[in-house]
């Protein structure tokens, strides 16, 4: 299988957890994964449009979007007028506000802040209670993340992830499916991102939404990509190699086409640069090999093109804020005994 396939499959801990949120109303869950063209017992990762389904037939049977998970039930439709609500508010800050208000207002409980400093947006989840579930926060962000990256047509990496409630069973598949540092048992749940993509402009016709919402929710289980755009035909062809044979930017520009200006000035309309690209691949990757691998970290350095062990060290600290062996040794450290 692909890499580009892998990363729109759906791991089975996912559709359990959902059909979790069904038997806690007293539910049954062979109507919903009918609907959705699944196994009663679901063993092996599923597709990402499978996955969609389930979830269009777990919100139809709760009638709710938020598949009970709030303190007031998301009614269905209610992600339609989010996403109408939001197309027209010209920057990524204004869209991120406006959403947070709208879904307050709708879930009553949780509530969700923007706090931007030092460089870094975070968006922070209070809750009137206790810790909600693993799965309750991670569909809030993969609500609001996903329409975020359709808005600016782009996918806006992770810096973080922290959840409130204890780790779930499939805690690997949560670092794996966010592609960023996770963590559990944390004083609030929060995502964070940096803040330099706030300014980010948003324009999307009417046209181009209702394309976006047939394949919803679908698109939003793959961090959604603006796959005609020219970001996604580089990390296209840099995703085909290793980071150690990348060609450099030059190269890419004659491989498409392009003069090296002309690259750089298309890059920027859609609010990426070469090394941004480049870092986002390698920090994917570094996060990869090092919750999932015994590799030594001057190895998977040099799997990445570094070519100095230090030169990675620093820019693994960048993206986490952490060194490579302190990250490992957290995700050791938190792994079931």
């Amino acid at each position: 299988m692909s890499e580009n396939a892998e990363r729109r499959m759906i791991r089975p801990s996912f559709v359990e957890e959902a059909l979790e949120a069904l038997r806690r109303k007293g539910l049954p869950t062979a109507p919903v994964l009918e609907a959705a063209g699944l196994p009663l017992q679901v063993d092996e990762p599923v597709s990402a449009e499978a996955y969609g389904r389930m979830w269009l037939a777990l919100a139809a049977a709760m009638d709710d979007e938020f598949f009970g998970l709030g303190a007031r039930p998301m009614r269905p439709g209610s992600f339609v007028m989010l996403c109408h609500a939001l197309r027209d508010t010209g920057t990524l800050e204004r869209a991120l506000r406006r959403a947070l208000r709208f879904l307050a207002v709708l879930l009553e409980d949780p509530r969700g802040e923007l706090m931007v400093a030092d460089g870094l947006a975070q968006v922070i989840l209070h809750d009137a209670g206790g810790p909600r579930t693993a799965f309750a926060y991670r569909t809030f962000w993969i609500v609001l993340h996903g329409i975020l990256c359709w808005l600016v047509g782009r996918r806006i990496p992770l810096r973080l992830v922290d959840f409130r409630c204890a780790e779930p069973a499939g805690v690997a598949d949560y670092r794996q499916f966010f592609g960023a540092p996770v963590d559990f048992a944390r004083p609030v749940s929060r995502i964070a991102f940096d803040a330099r993509h706030l300014a980010l402009p948003i324009d999307r016709s009417e046209k181009a939404l209702k394309q976006f919402l047939r394949a919803a929710p679908a698109n939003l289980l793959v961090r959604y990509r603006y796959d005609a755009g020219v970001v996604a035909q580089v990390r296209a062809k840099l995703r085909a190699l290793p980071p150690a044979a990348w060609p450099d930017f030059e190269a890419t520009a004659r491989a498409m086409r392009m003069s090296p200006s002309t690259l750089r000035h298309r890059l920027r309309q859609e609010g990426q640069s070469w090394n941004t690209v480049r870092d986002d691949i390698r920090r994917e990757r570094a996060i990869a090999a090092l919750t999932t691998t015994n590799r030594g970290v001057a190895e998977i350095a040099g799997d990445l093109g570094f070519a100095e062990p230090s030169a990675f060290h620093r820019a693994f600290r960048k993206w986490t804020g952490k060194s490579p062996g302190a990250f490992r040794r957290e995700v050791a450290g938190r792994a079931p005994g």
